[in-house]
């Protein structure tokens, strides 16, 4: 089924629900997400009424912005991420990019690649120069994220504390859009 994608979706309650139950799953599944397996619900709520706080008028400069997708128009949610401005002028020409999550259900289906293609799509019709995203040392993505046209720029050895005596890499990626 093709993926439907809404920037700037009306955050109902419902929908908060939708991306917190996800951020679970993904989390549950060791996606790298801000958590560490097992994480319940109610723990990832704090974090995620941040996330959205930041979400604004789609006119103001600075507010952050969210890509959602699903499988048809009125299908399960299957994929999100969150463009998030540096609310700084002289880093106003690009974007970061905060929780890629994809559904555990659908890993392996192409929506990973399908969703970064549609935030790299969205970024140039904004005329952004450039879209930077951070990525948990360990997890594998970085061939997934070069596979996506971005280029590792940084890393930081042993900045990711997951639980004692296991430190990850605190990756940064780049894809240039000029």
């Amino acid at each position: 089924m093709p993926l439907h994608f809404a920037l700037d979706p009306e955050l109902t309650d419902e929908l908060r629900a939708e991306i917190v139950t996800l951020w679970t799953d993904v989390t549950n599944a060791g996606g790298a997400v801000g958590f560490v397996p097992p994480v319940t619900e109610e723990r990832v709520w704090p974090t995620a009424e941040k996330q959205f706080r930041g979400l604004g008028a789609v006119a103001d400069p600075d507010a952050d912005r969210l890509l959602i997708a699903r499988e048809g128009e009125r299908g399960p949610l299957v994929a999100v991420l969150f463009f998030e401005s540096m609310r700084f002028e002289l880093m106003d020409h690009w974007r970061l990019l905060k929780r890629v999550m994809v559904s555990p259900k659908h890993q392996g289906q192409g929506y990973g690649q399908q969703l970064m293609a549609e935030a790299e799509r969205v970024a140039r019709g904004w005329g952004l120069a450039g879209l930077r995203l951070t990525s948990r040392g360990g997890q594998g993505l970085e061939r997934f994220y070069t596979g996506c046209g971005y280029t590792e720029v940084g890393r930081v050895p042993g900045a990711i504390r997951v639980a004692p005596g296991d430190d990850r890499d605190d990756i940064t990626f780049w894809m240039a859009l000029h």
